[in-house]
C-alpha cells in the first residue's frame, strides 16, 4: 500500500457529473458541491415500472444500454442524447416511452426514489468468471443510509473520488487494456505528483480539504464492480478493468467488510464548497 502522508497537496484535475444514473455523464469545469454531492449529479434515474427497481449498469444484463446513452443537465431538465444522436429532454411528455424502447424495459424518469429503493447488481466474482447473475441488494438501507443521503440515487456516498496515480497503475498493469477514468465514474480525478500506486487507499478516515471551502471526509475505498468492464459509449469492453483489480489490488473497503478489488475512495461532505479544476486538495 503506498502512503500518502505527503503534505504536498494534489490538484483536481477533472470534473465529472452523471445527471442520470448509470448513463454516461459530462465533464465540467467548476461545480457547487453540497451534502447531496455534484450540483446535478445522479440528479435523475430510470425506475423498472414492473419490479420497482432503480435502473443500474450494475445489472448489466438487463441495464447495459444506459450506457450508450449521455446525459447532460440544464437549469430545468436533463438533456440525453442516444447512440444514435437523437435527443430526448427528460420533461419531453413522451420520454419515457421512447427510453423504455432504448433499455428494453418499462422505465419511468423520475428524480423521487422509490420507498426503499434497490436495485440490481451482479456478483463482481461472476463477472470474472463471465457468468453475471443479477442480485437484488438495497440501495439505501444499513450502512448505505449512513453515509448516503436520504431521497438520492447514490448507491453509498455522494462523492467518489480516484487519482491519476491509481489509473495510471491499472494502465501499467494492463498494458493491453484501456484503463479510463470514464470507466469507473469518479466526481473527481485528483492529480497526485511523485505518488506511485493506489495513493488513495491511505486516505481512508481522513479529511480532505478542496479548494478554499469544500471539506470531505472519505469514508470508504470503493469496490468494483461489473460497470467498469462494460462498452462506455466509444470505450469497447474490458474484462481487464476489474479483472486487473481482482489479481493485484484487493483491499478492505471499510472496517468489517473483506478484501474485494477496489479503486479509488467513497467521500461525504462535512463542509459544502464550491470547486473548480486546478483547486489544491490537502488531506489530514
Amino acid at each position: 500500500m503506498t502512503s500518502a502522508r505527503s503534505t504536498r497537496p494534489g490538484v483536481v484535475d477533472r470534473l465529472l457529473r452523471y445527471p442520470v444514473k448509470s448513463m454516461l455523464g459530462e465533464e465540467i469545469p467548476a461545480a457547487d458541491v453540497t451534502e447531496r454531492g455534484l450540483a446535478h449529479d445522479r440528479r435523475l434515474a430510470l425506475v423498472d415500472k414492473e419490479t420497482g427497481r432503480v435502473a443500474s449498469a450494475k445489472h448489466p444484463r438487463v441495464w447495459h444500454r444506459l450506457l450508450t446513452m449521455t446525459a447532460t443537465a440544464g437549469t430545468s431538465a436533463v438533456r440525453i442524447t442516444t447512440w444514435a444522436g437523437e435527443e430526448l429532454c427528460s420533461t419531453d411528455p413522451g420520454v419515457d416511452d421512447a427510453l423504455s424502447e432504448i433499455v428494453g424495459r418499462p422505465v419511468v424518469i423520475t428524480d423521487t426514489p422509490p420507498h426503499e429503493a434497490t436495485l440490481d447488481r451482479a456478483d463482481p466474482e461472476d463477472v470474472l468468471r463471465r457468468d453475471g447473475v443479477g442480485q437484488p441488494v438495497g440501495a439505501h438501507t444499513g450502512r448505505i443510509a449512513v453515509a448516503s443521503p436520504q431521497g438520492t440515487f447514490f448507491d453509498f456516498a455522494p462523492v467518489h473520488l480516484m487519482t491519476t496515480s491509481t489509473i495510471a497503475r491499472i494502465a501499467e498493469l494492463a498494458p493491453h487494456g484501456d484503463a479510463q477514468a470514464e470507466r469507473y465514474r469518479p466526481n473527481l480525478v485528483i492529480r497526485t505528483p511523485h505518488a506511485p500506486g493506489f495513493t488513495e487507499d491511505d486516505w481512508l478516515d481522513r479529511t480532505l480539504r478542496i479548494g478554499p471551502d469544500l471539506v470531505l471526509r472519505v469514508i470508504a475505498r470503493t469496490p468494483r464492480c461489473a460497470i467498469p468492464t462494460l462498452a462506455h459509449g466509444s470505450l469497447p469492453t474490458d474484462t481487464t478493468a476489474l479483472r486487473v483489480l481482482a489479481e493485484h489490488h484487493r483491499v478492505t473497503p471499510m472496517a468489517s467488510v473483506g478484501a474485494l478489488p477496489c479503486a479509488g475512495v467513497y467521500a461525504q461532505v462535512l463542509r459544502p464548497g464550491r470547486i473548480v479544476l486546478g483547486d489544491a486538495v490537502h488531506w489530514s
